[in-house]
């Protein structure tokens, strides 16, 4: 097991948090429960119908021991009524009726959402059949954010051979302002520092320090100026392209004044559709481990999986949720 990984899931084992999995009759969600009870990292809390739960764990030939895990199916449990009624008393200023409150609560995400609002849970790890949008919607509705009117962003933790870095936001905004852009780079910096990482970003472009002149790389240079201003405790560059960000050689050539020298941890990706796709091309043609989205602004802990997820996956994201829950009990001391 990579070193990284190891000590996210050590930490996790010190005080295991109770997780919900909405997903919980999904084969891999099971599989990640038997690993999560064996090695004592969470404590597993399942939605779904009991005995399709069992049924499917059998079928599957996944030997979970049920008296570690806790089931609930929103169609039969008690707490039912009652988060349907705090869900209408959430919502109703939005137009939402006793009725659309009372179906809410039989979707499995919003019922597992309600049990982290209401503290039954420390956390929820969802998505692995359901969108990102799917998963987080009911999070924003019912948790919310941080701040008003801060965005939510989704990190991947890319650990690599002998190096680690930060991906955002690779999951929720699709095309981030500058402002966003802002936001992202700081919430991904307070991240990396939580986990035992000093952060040094690298604001991406396919411009390095003023080579091309358009509106994208301008929109990326003011979030530089903005963080800067805002943070001057981190460290961050850019525009950059990401040769220069992690290549001491290009770097020199292309940047000799950067004080990041080519080897950022973390970038910072001027929209979704690149940050997603290089994430995925990292994880899947250099072999990178690709740990998350870890979602970044929510009050408590909801993070979302990939529908194309391995259950160690589901593992390793648990045991992220886990310290982050520890981080909420701890009064916010850090994680390392």
């Amino acid at each position: 097991m990579l070193p990284f990984v190891k000590a996210i899931r050590e930490k996790a084992q010190e005080y295991p948090q109770r997780i919900v999995f909405p997903e919980g009759v999904e084969e891999r969600i099971l599989m990640a429960t038997r690993k999560l009870t064996s090695d004592n990292i969470a404590i597993p809390i399942l939605i779904g119908p009991e005995k399709t739960i069992k049924r499917n764990a059998e079928k599957f030939g996944i030997h979970i021991d049920f008296s570690k895990v806790e089931i609930h199916d929103p169609a039969t449990s008690k707490k039912t009524k009652e988060f349907a009624k705090a869900f209408y008393e959430l919502r109703k200023s939005k137009g939402i009726t006793e009725e659309d409150a009372a179906k809410a609560m039989q979707d499995i995400n919003y019922f597992g959402t309600m049990m982290v609002h209401t503290d039954e849970v420390d956390g929820m790890v969802s998505g692995t059949t359901f969108s990102t949008a799917d998963t987080i919607r009911p999070a924003l509705q019912i948790i919310k954010t941080k701040k008003a009117f801060h965005k939510v962003s989704g990190v991947f933790f890319m650990v690599l051979e002998g190096r680690l870095l930060l991906f955002a936001d690779c999951a929720i905004t699709i095309d981030p302002n500058s402002h966003e852009l802002k936001e992202i780079a700081i919430d991904t910096a307070e991240t990396a520092k939580r986990f035992g990482i000093e952060p040094r970003i690298a604001m991406l472009s396919f411009s390095t320090g003023g080579s091309a002149s358009h509106p994208n790389v301008s929109k990326v240079r003011e979030a530089v100026k903005m963080v800067q201003y805002e943070r001057p405790d981190i460290l961050v560059e850019g525009e950059m392209q990401v040769d220069a960000a992690l290549v001491p050689d290009v770097c020199e050539r292309k940047f000799p004044s950067s004080k990041l020298k080519g080897d950022a941890n973390v970038l910072i990706f001027p929209n979704l559709e690149a940050g997603n796709i290089a994430y995925k091309l990292v994880e899947r043609l250099a072999g990178a481990k690709a740990i998350g989205p870890i979602l970044q602004g929510m009050k408590k802990p909801v993070n979302d999986l990939s529908r194309g997820c391995s259950y160690k996956d589901i593992v390793n994201v648990t045991a992220f949720t886990v310290c982050e829950a520890q981080e909420l009990d701890y009064n916010n001391l850090k994680l390392f």
